[in-house]
């Protein structure tokens, strides 16, 4: 009697969290986004989920959708080799349209930790771990070529990032999905857990969506890997990588107000524009 209950029970929640997720899906598509055209091929969307009607928290959204042809505007890679430098100066000092911050740092000493190639230019190369093993944010990569974007995904091989052609690369992730493939994420808290979130996708008609989720606030909780994977198929993308997070979550355009900042980057745990961290790279949008 007792297994009966317990396999109804299992069956109830598996039942539930089914019908949240399709619940949320309907809201996401049925979301009226505030957009602001940025220029040509570019358009901001802003979303203030409340009511904790979002994965059953607040949550608050802004993306860049970008058509991918590099001829208007272009996507491009800034990087410092051993220093580090807040996104919104990284846009600026690059006479940028747009940026985002990009992958994983070496917060004392400055730099990535992952393997970055910048106009042809190995700027950092990968830090593995005493075994020698590559890191979940080392296994796919953001590639430009001719400035349109796309993303690979590690082959399995030791020198993969250094044989790949293109003249600017930038490892990143996890990997969440691509070409419509959910890829594994194991249940670590960095994945498990909520957080701000930086994220790249890749839509079904090629457009590019640049996302942040705002997080470790009462107004914006943040997203588990698994809610954000789910979130980006829910915005009609095949493919997505997670970048870089929680307080180095920034989404920067040129000529906003709150110096550019679009985002609640949390690094001064207040809820402003204000709490922007410094970072080892970002990803730029450029006009020809």
């Amino acid at each position: 009697m007792l297994k009966k209950i317990h396999l109804l029970i299992f069956i109830s929640l598996c039942g539930f969290k089914a019908f949240a997720q399709q619940s949320d899906s309907i809201i996401v598509t049925k979301t009226k986004w505030q957009k602001t055209k940025i220029a040509r091929q570019i358009a901001l969307y802003q979303h203030h989920f409340k009511q904790n009607n979002l994965f059953g928290a607040n949550q608050n959204i802004s993306f860049l959708e970008v058509k991918n042809t590099g001829k208007k505007v272009f996507f491009a890679l800034a990087a410092e080799e051993k220093v580090l430098v807040t996104t919104s100066n990284f846009g600026k000092r690059d006479t940028a349209l747009a940026a985002v911050n990009g992958n994983f740092f070496d917060v004392k000493n400055g730099g990535s930790v992952d393997f970055v190639k910048v106009n042809g230019k190995i700027v950092n190369t990968n830090q593995f771990d005493k075994n020698g093993v590559r890191a979940r944010h080392q296994q796919a990569a953001i590639v430009i070529k001719n400035g349109k974007i796309e993303i690979a995904k590690w082959d399995g091989t030791s020198d993969w990032e250094n044989r790949i052609s293109a003249a600017d690369v930038l490892l990143n992730g996890p990997l969440l999905t691509i070409n419509n493939t959910d890829q594994y994420l194991d249940t670590t808290a960095f994945n498990r857990l909520r957080h701000p979130r930086t994220c790249l996708g890749i839509k079904k008609n090629g457009k590019i969506i640049l996302l942040t989720v705002d997080g470790r606030n009462d107004l914006s909780a943040g997203m588990s890997l698994f809610e954000l994977t789910r979130f980006m198929h829910w915005l009609g993308c095949e493919s997505a990588i997670n970048f870089d997070g929680g307080g180095s979550t920034t989404l920067w355009i040129n000529g906003f107000p709150d110096n550019g900042i679009v985002n609640y980057p949390t690094d001064n745990k207040k809820w402003d524009h204000e709490g922007e961290r410094k970072v080892a790279n970002v990803i730029l949008i450029k006009k020809r």
